[in-house]
């Protein structure tokens, strides 16, 4: 998710004399938006396997997964557009830097304590789960030392991590030994067991997602720009992702873990040409995503429109935004099992279909309807927040 940096007086809506990027925010509204409708999915979904699994889904649930690919990239991304923006207007790096550290680790530390009692309350502590709010915290603490390059290194590390990174695809822990751990957070999806009992799931190994941080921390120059040269280089980078993920992804050679394949009916064909890997994201995965944020941006800088003024509140508290939701989902959750469950609806697993009662869920129409309550149910609660930041200057607030 991308997450609020210290920013100065043209990027705050927080007090009458500054003012924000309206795109920024707006975009990051929109897939944070997105983001409760897949968690939304996740804890009440009736179904009991991947909408991705082409032998099982169907269109419907499969594009209610496939749409919500656009967050984590987005929020990552953006978290590095903002940081260069911050950067900009503070003369001391070093303590920028530190800023940077710090938050990132605060950041892990929510995402192992308050973020994964949001997912499953288990009070034995007998799992840990590494997910995006992992990833954003460790790739800010590396992008604490790369602000010290120039400008081109950071762009030139991010670029080669994104593209270079499915080289490795076939090195699998086992291979590495006692090293095979780091692996395993660096680039390999899997299940660590650090103590007997204890498991710790890396959902979001770092390597990819470092460096989408690093792209978009070189990528803020272009908010730099005038705005018409800035409206056509979006655009024109956002085409040219897409271009791309579409010609690699024809040539079904490289950039991808999974090629596509030829389907029993043409739109499932067209649904494995679009269904990317996404632990860890690999190349054409952020083309994919990352064209599409970024045209988005290009859209937004383009037009207001007035009945989005929302998705910019969702978009000024991102962090709020996203620890609140979770917990909102579960407990909403739990309210809608207990008369079928009791107590016993507290401490049910409702993200691991599998562990679930075989009666629990709800079809994708109700899923749908319960995504819309969720964000209404958010947005006073967001409000609230937005309007506490702008009337107090706590340091702790830069956090959040």
């Amino acid at each position: 998710m991308s997450l609020r940096v210290p920013v100065s007086n043209a990027e705050r809506y927080d007090s009458p004399r500054t003012k924000r990027l309206i795109s920024i925010d707006l975009l990051r509204g929109l897939v944070m938006v997105l983001m409760a409708l897949d968690h939304v999915r996740l804890f009440f979904l009736n179904a009991g396997f991947s909408p991705t699994d082409l032998t099982k889904t169907n269109i419907p649930l499969f594009f209610t997964r496939w749409v919500t690919h656009l967050c984590a990239p987005s929020f990552v991304f953006l978290a590095g557009v903002a940081t260069y923006l911050a950067l900009q207007r503070r003369q001391n790096k070093k303590e920028f830097s530190r800023f940077l550290l710090i938050r990132g680790l605060w950041l892990v530390l929510l995402e192992l304590t308050v973020v994964r009692f949001g997912w499953i309350f288990d009070p034995t502590f007998s799992f840990f789960a590494a997910g995006v709010l992992w990833a954003i915290g460790w790739s800010m603490v590396i992008l604490a030392v790369l602000i010290h390059l120039p400008i081109r290194a950071v762009a030139t590390i991010g670029i080669l991590l994104i593209v270079g990174h499915n080289l490795f695809d076939s090195v699998q822990a086992e291979q590495l030994g006692r090293w095979g751990w780091l692996w395993t957070i660096l680039h390999q999806p899997k299940t660590l067991t650090p103590f007997p009992g204890k498991s710790f799931i890396i959902a979001y190994p770092l390597i990819p997602w470092i460096g989408v941080m690093g792209a978009g921390y070189a990528f803020g120059t272009v908010f730099t720009l005038e705005k018409s040269q800035r409206r056509k280089l979006l655009k024109r980078l956002g085409l040219g992702l897409i271009l791309a993920f579409i010609i690699l992804r024809a040539i079904n050679i490289y950039g991808d873990p999974k090629p596509w394949s030829v389907q029993p009916s043409f739109s499932f064909t067209l649904l494995s040409f679009i269904n990317c890997h996404k632990y860890p994201p690999s190349l054409l995965f952020l083309l994919m995503t990352l064209g599409s944020a970024i045209l988005l941006l290009y859209v937004f800088e383009s037009q207001r429109f007035s009945f989005l003024k929302p998705l910019a509140l969702f978009g000024r508290v991102p962090l709020f935004f996203y620890i609140v939701h979770l917990w909102l989902i579960h407990i909403v959750a739990i309210l809608l099992a207990l008369p079928h469950y009791g107590l016993k609806a507290i401490f049910l697993t409702y993200i691991v279909s599998n562990l679930m009662p075989t009666d629990y869920g709800y079809n994708l129409p109700m899923i749908f309807g319960l995504w819309i309550i969720i964000v209404v149910l958010l947005y006073p609660i967001c409000l609230w927040f937005a309007n506490y930041k702008a009337k107090h200057q706590s340091w702790w607030l830069n956090y959040f």
